[in-house]
């Protein structure tokens, strides 16, 4: 039986996945990741075109010569275009009436060209990881996409090599992934699906496990790209007031502009604010910026609200209200960004969902009466890759010859810093399974990561099952620079094996375990029952720990910039920062050791007051390593 891989090809990035013994995965390449940038750069003639991480370095060195977002022209004539549309970095050809155009040089490149050099480099990853010829894919694409751009995405993977199966529709593939085939018959999904350069949206009904399309919605030019170009435009605007320079004539410039528009949106999702900062933007204009969260959401939201109509129809198409739908599914990278999950929870009127540890399991139901559950269970930028895959699998009769022998009892996971749980294959998955994840080291200089294998439904590692420990060594570096992937493996004999490989050197090391599986009825109820009866206390815990560490690191940071800069600091500044430091250390030392909680609000408010103080701090000392650097140089 031949493997079918699915591909998710995407406007910013792209993914292949496979099943393998039962489980869907998504593949990393050689580096570990398992994202692939979407863009392709052409070197001059006679080197083989570039793809992924090192054509996305090239965008701003060589912009012209480097193609990104090409899914928006996929299938698509010159005179289709509108003007916001054709702003990319690289020319096109604009004849009325005939296809796009990607002009390299003096070559021309058609969109299914480009993104068959896309495909090519994902088939390779999947023939490296798999360890044999892929020839076998199914290929996703939006929902609303037309005969003609189908058609070219058949002929981009025909010219990378591959037998394309069947297109099949982002919001099924997604649907898939999320396992809703195994909710209640006749329940009622949304897949929101807001990628790079796409939007669509679907509602679902799912009847005797199959899916039924009820309606669908969409726009091939709405998603983060136009977000990026939003905040480029500000960025611009900002230029203008400080400088007399024509981006346009400046070189590279616009392109680095750009690539830090797309960096400070994506750091704004886990932060309130960042600092961009450009040395040498133009020959005599050094930009420099501090950007905010509230900024961006002022920029996004009407971008964002485009989407809220395209919702708005698929329900009176389908005939229903929002309050008749089981869940709304969240895919696409750009769903990551807060303000666009309370925006699709506003347009659906969902359930409040506190999103604790993200780890909703697949399959379950959160339908409350107040409205569908948001369902942020897959990572958005994975999910339809992995549901390509499972179609696959369904197609060649892989999933349908399998013989689940059996369920993980118990999570199963490995310790974390601060003496947390970190799950990474569930209770009750079904085996064989298999799933990783990347560590790296939280102390700067370290020379070994241990790895610590538990099984148990609590937060702390205390509290569950130790099932044995071994150490992986590597080279001294900073704080989070060596990066460990451990693998947890369960065959269908009920084995565990755990692989953990140090992604620099190659080097691995491997431990079978065989009573992950066979446990005892009573102890694993015992373990449950403990796990629900203390459920509150260790959410609290983890609360404390997770805020604690937080505090940890914030008080080194600040320590260290003082070392560096208290002579060019105002005594009544210092004294205010070692105020804010020592009523943040008070809340500490008041930590309850047995029960690791304290006063987390209060925690929280001293970390808040701190972080604010330091702002003028960190900027002091961002400029000093600016002048050094330019003194070096």
């Amino acid at each position: 039986m031949s493997i079918i891989i699915g591909i998710d090809l995407g406007t910013t990035h792209s993914a292949v996945a496979v099943v393998d013994a039962g489980f869907p995965i998504v593949l990393a390449d050689p580096l570990g990741k398992r994202l692939t940038p979407s863009v392709v750069h052409f070197p001059p003639q006679g080197h083989a075109p570039q793809v992924g991480a090192d054509a996305l370095r090239m965008r701003t060195v060589a912009p012209s010569q480097t193609v990104y977002s090409i899914k928006r022209f996929m299938g698509r004539q010159s005179n289709d275009l509108s003007e916001l549309e054709s702003n990319v970095d690289y020319p096109i050809s604009r004849k009325p009436g005939h296809p796009i155009q990607v002009l390299i040089g003096e070559q021309s490149f058609s969109p299914q060209e480009i993104s068959a050099e896309i495909l090519k480099h994902l088939k390779k990853t999947a023939e490296l990881s798999m360890e044999c010829s892929i020839e076998r894919a199914v290929i996703t694409v939006p929902a609303y996409f037309n005969d003609a751009q189908r058609q070219a995405t058949v002929e981009a993977g025909e010219l990378a090599g591959l037998k394309v199966e069947r297109i099949i529709n982002e919001p099924t593939a997604a649907a898939l992934a999320y396992g809703l085939d195994r909710l209640k018959d006749h329940s009622k999904i949304a897949v929101y699906d807001l990628g790079g350069g796409t939007f669509d949206i679907t509602l679902l009904e799912l009847s005797e496990g199959i899916f039924r399309v009820l309606s669908t919605q969409g726009n091939t030019c709405l998603g983060g790209n136009d977000i990026d170009q939003a905040i480029l435009d500000h960025f611009l605007d900002l230029v203008r007031k400080e400088s007399t320079a024509s981006m346009e004539q400046e070189g590279n410039a616009l392109p680095r502009l750009r690539e830090a528009a797309e960096q400070a949106k994506i750091t704004l999702s886990t932060q309130k604010s960042t600092t961009i900062e450009l040395p040498f933007l133009t020959a005599d204009y050094h930009f420099k910026t501090e950007f905010t969260r509230d900024e961006l959401d002022q920029i996004a939201k009407p971008i964002i609200d485009r989407s809220r109509q395209h919702c708005l129809r698929a329900l009176s198409d389908a005939g229903l209200k929002s309050q008749d739908l089981d869940q709304v599914v969240l895919v696409g990278g750009q769903t990551k960004m807060p303000l666009v999950r309370q925006c699709v929870s506003d347009y659906f009127q969902c359930a409040d969902f506190e999103e604790t540890r993200g780890d909703i399991r697949l399959g379950d139901s959160f339908h409350q009466p107040e409205g569908p559950q948001l369902n942020t269970g897959q990572n958005p930028d994975e999910a339809i890759a992995l549901g390509a895959a499972i179609q696959g699998a369904m197609i060649s009769g892989q999933l349908k010859q399998m013989t689940l022998l059996d369920v993980t009892p118990l999570s199963l996971g490995i310790e974390t810093f601060g003496g947390l749980m970190n799950v990474l294959i569930p209770r009750n998955s079904t085996i064989p399974v298999k799933a990783g994840e990347v560590f790296t080291t939280a102390v700067a200089n370290q020379e070994e990561m241990l790895i610590h294998i538990l099984q148990g439904e609590r937060e702390k590692a205390k509290d569950n099952w130790s099932l044995g420990r071994y150490v992986i060594p590597f080279q001294k570096a900073p704080k989070g620079v060596p990066r460990v992937g451990v693998q947890f493996e369960i065959d269908a004999n009920g084995i565990l094996h755990v692989l953990a490989r140090d992604i620099h050197t190659g080097q691995e090391q491997t431990l079978e375990i065989r009573s992950a599986i066979d446990v005892d009825d009573a102890k694993v109820t015992e373990m449950v029952e403990s796990s629900v009866e203390h459920a509150m206390d260790d959410f609290e815990s983890r609360r404390w720990i997770e805020t604690k560490l937080k505090a940890d690191e914030l008080l080194k940071a600040v320590e260290q910039s003082l070392n560096e800069c208290e002579a060019d600091l105002e005594p009544e500044y210092v004294s205010e920062i070692r105020k804010a430091e020592s009523d943040l250390k008070l809340v500490l030392s008041r930590e309850n050791k047995e029960k690791n909680t304290g006063d987390l609000d209060a925690l929280k408010k001293c970390i808040k007051v701190l972080d604010a103080m330091t702002q003028k701090l960190a900027e002091i000392q961002m400029d000093k390593i600016t002048e050094q650097l330019m003194s070096q140089s």
